[in-house]
């Protein structure tokens, strides 16, 4: 039997040797609600755990200079939703991160586990890539930047380089007249995997799209980033006709499988439905409605 080793560095220097020169063998533990399944289940047999949690930064929700906010990679979901600011600025994506399993998970899991877990299906990250967020990882060649969208690789697998760990999301300062919204489909009313995620960060002056972000997600390999939705929105007023070319976009970018969730058909369909109300959602937020 394998000898487990649990490490709780204190900080990420201390976090980022560890889990380096333990290669393939280590994983990190920040909430632990797929880890400790995949463990149980025998799908994992780490030999290292590198526990994340009493590194300050991994942990801290931070409003930057310039108004956005740094969230740590370990964040829970139920410290987000607690946190007196961050829901006001970013109501799609606290909601999307609260869609992660139960009340009893949410007071574990985290965004940063959700994104490395590489599921497409994972609730946060079409909000995040709606949002524009870029996360900061740091290896041992040091830290560098990435956009949310372009972390996952595929199902289970993201870009980040041996040895590196997602440290924190920054989001960005929001305009006057900007807000989000994240809505996904399933088939039971809670607890459960999204057939279809969506996304909407918007701005609006004057009743009309000024900027416009959209994430979708359970329907490719990886949460897609779908540029032509966002511009059938923009420069319009939120009507039919723009509606209905975003939410063909969407339906167009859709790559899906059929599954015991959802047929390729019915997942297509529901993207560009999503699109529309998750839309609406956002637009009465922008306009304060």
């Amino acid at each position: 039997m394998t000898e487990l080793r649990y490490l709780a560095p204190e900080t990420l220097d201390e976090a980022v040797g560890a889990f380096a020169k333990a290669g393939s063998a280590a994983r990190i533990l920040a909430g632990g609600t797929d880890l400790l399944v995949q463990m149980r289940s025998g799908v994992l047999k780490p030999g290292v755990i590198v526990d994340i949690k009493k590194i300050p930064e991994m942990t801290a929700i931070e409003q930057t200079a310039d108004g956005g906010f740094r969230v740590g990679a370990a964040v829970s979901g139920m410290a987000l939703a607690e946190h007196g600011k961050f829901g006001k600025v970013w109501p799609g994506v606290l909601e999307a991160v609260n869609l992660i399993g139960s009340k009893q998970v949410q007071g574990r899991a985290s965004a940063g586990g959700n994104l490395c877990n590489g599921s497409p299906a994972g609730d946060s990250v079409p909000a995040m890539v709606a949002a524009g967020a870029v996360v900061t990882v740091q290896g041992p060649n040091g830290r560098r930047e990435m956009k949310v969208e372009d972390v996952p690789a595929g199902p289970g697998r993201t870009n980040l380089k041996p040895g590196e760990i997602l440290v924190s999301f920054t989001l960005p300062p929001r305009s006057p007249g900007s807000s989000d919204a994240y809505l996904r489909m399933i088939p039971r009313t809670e607890m459960d995997i999204a057939v279809v995620g969506v996304g909407v960060s918007l701005t609006i002056k004057d009743g009309t799209v000024t900027s416009a972000r959209v994430g979708l997600g359970a329907v490719a390999p990886t949460v897609l980033l779908v540029e032509d939705a966002a511009k059938a929105l923009i420069g319009s007023k939120l009507d039919d006709a723009a509606l209905a070319k975003a939410a063909a976009a969407c339906s167009a970018a859709c790559r899906p499988i059929d599954d015991k969730r959802g047929t390729i058909a019915y997942r297509t369909k529901v993207a560009g439905v999503l699109l529309k109300r998750t839309a609406g959602i956002a637009a009465k937020r922008a306009q304060g409605k």
